[in-house]
């Protein structure tokens, strides 16, 4: 039986015609997988396959989805998020999905944030929101002083501070979240010199979010992303709880934001 795999031109271009056309033939791919984006099993033989790759700063990792789930594509990443993309695909998951949250890397600054999800009450409507505060200051790439440079840095990728949540930000174009079968990938932002979008955050075992969360996003088409720097908003196990933390971050003048298009379902 033939295989049904999908091999975008995108992830031809970079693994070149020969391989491609030795996985649609069927001698290099898998005769069954985890999905990499639902993590259940999948069968190239018996329903449509995308071909997924992984490109980091040294080394490439060639993954497979279910075609509901993503289409076939290439990812950047960088090293150290493929060797957490492998660590997913080979089922050795780090960070935690508990209460709508985990820990992950953050790219360019490699600090580790943490990443909650809750929906936000605005000009009364529930909003899908996404909200990032790092454990530890971040200070720029390169700089050797001990500040925290977390809000200017995300201002300079175009982030605005927010006074007061009574209004939803503006949209940043170029960046998206990635929302694959219903559970949280990745947060995208543009590729270097208008190329393929990277990940800025990416979790290590897709994130689960509640039908709640999902509806709105569907609904809305769009996410909000809020961040704060460290002990601003703190990890709240309640929706209640993260607002009042969030009304007091931009009280205080510590929370930026943006609304980022929603990409997947």
């Amino acid at each position: 039986m033939p295989r049904m795999l999908d091999v975008s031109d995108e992830v031809r271009a970079e693994i070149g015609d020969e391989e491609a056309d030795r996985l649609l033939a069927g001698e290099n791919a898998p005769g069954s997988y985890d999905c990499t984006s639902c993590r259940t099993p999948g069968d190239p033989e018996h329903e449509r396959t995308s071909t997924v790759l992984f490109i980091g700063d040294e080394t490439a990792v060639l993954a497979f989805a279910h075609a509901g789930c993503l289409p076939s594509q290439v990812v950047q990443v960088t090293e150290e998020q493929l060797q957490g993309a492998v660590r997913s695909i080979g089922g050795v998951a780090s960070g935690q999905a508990a209460a709508g949250s985990e820990p992950a890397k953050s790219v360019p600054e490699q600090a580790v944030l943490g990443v909650t999800s809750g929906l936000v009450l605005i000009a009364g409507e529930l909003h899908p929101a996404l909200v990032v505060e790092p454990t530890a200051p971040i200070v720029r790439p390169g700089s050797t002083g001990t500040g925290d440079d977390f809000l200017p840095l995300l201002i300079e990728h175009g982030f605005m501070p927010l006074p007061e949540l009574s209004a939803v930000p503006q949209v940043l174009h170029g960046w998206s979240v990635l929302l694959a079968a219903g559970q949280l990938h990745a947060v995208l932002q543009p590729g270097a010199d208008g190329g393929q979008p990277v990940a800025w955050w990416q979790a290590h075992q897709p994130l689960q979010v509640t039908d709640g969360w999902r509806a709105a996003a569907n609904k809305h088409q769009q996410v909000l992303l809020f961040a704060g720097p460290v002990g601003s908003i703190g990890r709240q196990p309640r929706e209640d709880l993260l607002r009042d933390a969030l009304d007091k971050a931009a009280a205080n003048g510590r929370l930026v934001a943006a609304t980022l298009p929603l990409a997947g379902t």
